[in-house]
């Protein structure tokens, strides 16, 4: 989230066809296409990123990164690092990297930024005969990322085509109690973004849209972290289990928002195993 380094990096790591049909079988096999801020609105802000995997097919599946920043900032070029490890690990899959409109004074995150993401989406669906791709997507969210990735996920798949999301310290419940009380002037000004109305802090909290149909979910959160209170992760597993949906929650409880080192390959081995068991 904002002004908090989040240092997920690895510095180790290392079409043309003819469309007859619905659902087309290209004659010769495809080559690994990258485009750069593809328009899917009329903003500045409205372009991903879209790394289309050699051999795709019509049922090839879309891995949808969203960055983190606090609502107010941020941009996609942050999770490149999880670009370069999806596409080494999981060169099969197509990766989208997006960018949203940032929240301002007069302009609050929720809902535009749920917006952007399924017009992200349904831009997807629209060309997904063009990049031969399939329906089914999964998630990788960052901090605030990992918050919207979340509240579309249990909110707003009206399609269920979110096979699994992954939050990396992404707040889950805007009417904690922690967060009411806190005297952290910077994470008190990040959530007045979003209001002081009860019913819309709950419509903007991911623990409070999670059903029992909700996707597969992978949690990480670091104990010493100044902007996500303990409550945000532990009450979102708690839900979680007792909805009886597929979880994993991973914690951290010497470090902050972000970790490098050993605890960062550990979360890389993590989120691999949860996309081979689930995506």
């Amino acid at each position: 989230m904002k002004k908090i380094a989040l240092f997920f990096l690895l510095p180790f790591l290392i079409f043309s066809c003819s469309i007859t049909d619905p659902d087309p079988v290209p004659d010769l096999p495809l080559k690994y296409t990258a485009m750069a801020d593809v328009p899917y609105g009329r903003q500045a802000r409205q372009v991903y990123d879209i790394y289309l995997p050699a051999d795709r097919t019509s049922s090839t599946k879309t891995m949808i990164l969203i960055h983190g920043g606090g609502w107010d900032s941020g941009s996609k070029a942050d999770m490149n690092a999880f670009r370069d490890i999806l596409r080494g690990q999981f060169p099969e899959v197509a990766i989208v990297n997006m960018n949203y409109r940032l929240a301002s004074p007069n302009l609050s995150p929720y809902p535009m930024q749920i917006d952007d993401i399924t017009t992200v989406i349904d831009d997807l669906m629209a060309k997904k005969n063009d990049y031969v791709i399939g329906e089914e997507i999964g998630f990788i969210g960052a901090s605030a990322g990992g918050h919207l990735a979340m509240l579309w996920s249990y909110g707003y798949d009206t399609r269920k085509q979110v096979e699994m999301v992954c939050s990396i310290v992404g707040p889950t419940n805007l009417t904690d109690e922690a967060y009411q009380i806190t005297t952290n002037q910077q994470l008190t000004e990040m959530l007045e973004q979003f209001g002081f109305d009860e019913s819309q802090l709950e419509a903007a909290s991911p623990l409070h849209r999670v059903q029992a149909d909700a996707p597969p979910t992978l949690l990480f959160y670091g104990g010493q972290d100044p902007l996500i209170p303990n409550s945000q992760g532990m009450d979102m597993r708690d839900r979680l289990e007792e909805l009886g949906v597929p979880h994993e929650f991973h914690f951290y409880p010497n470090e902050g928002h972000g970790w490098i080192g050993l605890n960062l390959l550990d979360s890389i081995v993590k989120l691999q195993a949860f996309m081979r068991a689930y995506f």
